[in-house]
C-alpha cells in the first residue's frame, strides 16, 4: 500500500547576489525546496535554468533597470511563469507590471516601512500601514488572542504645540542662516531703537519717527538735523547707520546662499525643521526617504539627515516638502540642535549597521528616554552591542523583505511582514504565520 501523498516542493530559481537573494535561498531550503541560485548570470545561464519544471523564479538585485532586463527576460523564455522582482523606482515599478502582468513587484522599503513606522510612533505596534490608495491608515498591534487590527489617526497637536513649535523651527540650523537671522534681527533692532528714541526723547509722532528710523536704518540719515540737533542723537544716528551696513551686509549674504543653493531646510512653510512630536530619519537611501513619505502621510512631522548633500533622493524630498540636513548625523552638535528630548523617535535608517549604532549611542546620549529604531542585520557586532545596552528596536530589513520574498513564491500573499523577537512575522489579514530569521546561504557568488 502507497503512503501518504508527499506535498510537492517548490522549484525555485533566485537571481542575485544581495542580502535579500542569500536570505531566499536559504529560506527556501530550509523547507526543504529546490533552489536554484544565480548570483550574476549571464543570459545564457539564466535561459538554462529555467527548466519546465521551475515553479518561481525571484529576481532581486539592486539595479532597477538590470531587474528589469531579467525579468523581461525570464518572461520571454517562460510566459506566464510566477515571477517576484523588488524594483525601488516607482514608475518603473508600474511599467513592468503593466508589460509583465505575472510579476509580483516589491521593494525593501516597501516591506519594512510599515513596522519601522509602527516602532517609532508607539510602544507595541507592530506596523502602521496605510490603504484604500493612502486614504486611511490602520496599526497591528498585540491583543489577547492574536495580532489586532486597529484604525490609526494621529492626534493633532494643541494650538500652544504648534505655536512652540512654530518658535522652534525658527532657530537657524547652518551658519548661512544663522548669518541671515542674526542681519536680519541686528536690523530690526536698530530700527525699533530708533523708532522708541525718536518717539520718546524728540517727541516726534509716531509716523514721523517711523519715517526718521527708516532714513536711519536706510544709512541715508535723518533729515531733520539743525544747530540745535542734540549731539547724542547724531552720534546714534552715524553709529547705527555704520551698523546697519554690517547687518545688511551679513543679510544679503544669507539671502543669495539661499536663492542660490540647492537648500532642503525652509525658514518658514512645509519644510521647516520640526521641534515637537516629530521623527528624526537619518539617511536618505531607499528605506529613508520611504520611510520620512509615509510618516508624513500620516501626519507626523518628520526631518531627515543626510551626510551627502548630492545624494539621489534629495530632490524627491525635496519635491515632498521633506526638511532635510545635510550634516554627520553622529555629531551629538547636531543632534542636540533637533529636539531630540521632544521628538516621537529617531530612526537610524543608514546602509552602514556601525553607524546607525554610533548614531543611536549618541542620541541617547543626549535623550536616554527617546525611542530608537535601527535598521540593521544579523551581525555580531549588533548582537554584542545590544547585550550591553539598550540601543533600540533593530530591524532586519533583508530578512522582512526575503520572508515576503519567499511567500509570495509560494503563491501566498506576503502581507504585513514585521519583527517579533528573533523571528519575522507576516499577517495575511487573518492568521499570524512566524518564521526564523536564517543567515544567508552557503552558495558560491
Amino acid at each position: 500500500m502507497d503512503g501518504p501523498a508527499s506535498v510537492r516542493r517548490l522549484h525555485a530559481v533566485v537571481i542575485g547576489d544581495t542580502e535579500i537573494a542569500r536570505l531566499t535561498c536559504a529560506g527556501l531550503e530550509e523547507r526543504g525546496d529546490l533552489v536554484e541560485h544565480l548570483p550574476l548570470p549571464t543570459e545564457e545561464e539564466v535561459r538554462s535554468a529555467l527548466t519546465l519544471d521551475v515553479d518561481a523564479v525571484a529576481v532581486l538585485i539592486r539595479n532597477d533597470v538590470s531587474v528589469l532586463r531579467h525579468c523581461l527576460l525570464v518572461e520571454h523564455v517562460r510566459p506566464g511563469i510566477r515571477l517576484v522582482a523588488t524594483v525601488f523606482d516607482r514608475t518603473l515599478a508600474d511599467q513592468l507590471v503593466r508589460v509583465v502582468p505575472n510579476c509580483l513587484v516589491t521593494s525593501p522599503a516597501a516591506v519594512s516601512v510599515p513596522s519601522i513606522a509602527g516602532a517609532c510612533l508607539a510602544d507595541g505596534l507592530l506596523a502602521v500601514e496605510r490603504y484604500g490608495d493612502g486614504a486611511g491608515a490602520r496599526a497591528l498591534r498585540d491583543g489577547p488572542v492574536g495580532v489586532e487590527v486597529i484604525p490609526y489617526s494621529v492626534r493633532r497637536p494643541s494650538f500652544r504645540a504648534v505655536a512652540s513649535s512654530a518658535a522652534a523651527s525658527l532657530r537657524p540650523h547652518d551658519d548661512a542662516t544663522r548669518i541671515l537671522f542674526l542681519g536680519m534681527t541686528g536690523l530690526l533692532a536698530v530700527l525699533v531703537a530708533s523708532v522708541v528714541l525718536t518717539k520718546t526723547v524728540l517727541h516726534q509722532r509716531f509716523v514721523q519717527s517711523l519715517y526718521l528710523a527708516t532714513r536711519v536704518v536706510a544709512t541715508v540719515g535723518p533729515d531733520n538735523v539743525t544747530p540745535k540737533t542734540s549731539n547724542w542723537y547724531l552720534l546714534f544716528s552715524s553709529g547705527a547707520m555704520l551698523l546697519t551696513i554690517a547687518f545688511t551686509a551679513m543679510f544679503t549674504a544669507g539671502v543669495v546662499n539661499r536663492l542660490l543653493s540647492s537648500r532642503s531646510v525652509g525658514i518658514v512653510g512645509r519644510r521647516t525643521v520640526p521641534a515637537r512630536h516629530h521623527v528624526v530619519v537619518v539617511g536618505l537611501g531607499q528605506v529613508g526617504l520611504r520611510l520620512a513619505l509615509h510618516l508624513k502621510a500620516l501626519g507626523v512631522p518628520v526631518v531627515v539627515l543626510e551626510r551627502d548633500p548630492l545624494a539621489a533622493n534629495l530632490r524627491l524630498a525635496r519635491a515632498s516638502g521633506i526638511p532635510v540636513l545635510s550634516v554627520h548625523a553622529e555629531d551629538r552638535g547636531v543632534l542636540r540642535r533637533l529636539s531630540l528630548h521632544r521628538a516621537r523617535a529617531l530612526a537610524a535608517m543608514g546602509s552602514d549597521e556601525l553607524d546607525n549604532i554610533e548614531v543611536a549611542i549618541n542620541a541617547l546620549a543626549d535623550a536616554p528616554d527617546l525611542r530608537v529604531v535601527l535598521r540593521a542585520g544579523e551581525d555580531e557586532v549588533i548582537a554584542e552591542t545590544r547585550s550591553l545596552f539598550r540601543i533600540g528596536e533593530v530591524c532586519d530589513v533583508a530578512a522582512l523583505t526575503a520572508v515576503a520574498v519567499m511567500r509570495s513564491m509560494l503563491g501566498g500573499t506576503p502581507g504585513t511582514v514585521y519583527p517579533r523577537n528573533h523571528e519575522i512575522a507576516a499577517f495575511d489579514g487573518v492568521t499570524e504565520e512566524c518564521s526564523v530569521a536564517q543567515r544567508r546561504c552557503r552558495c558560491p557568488a
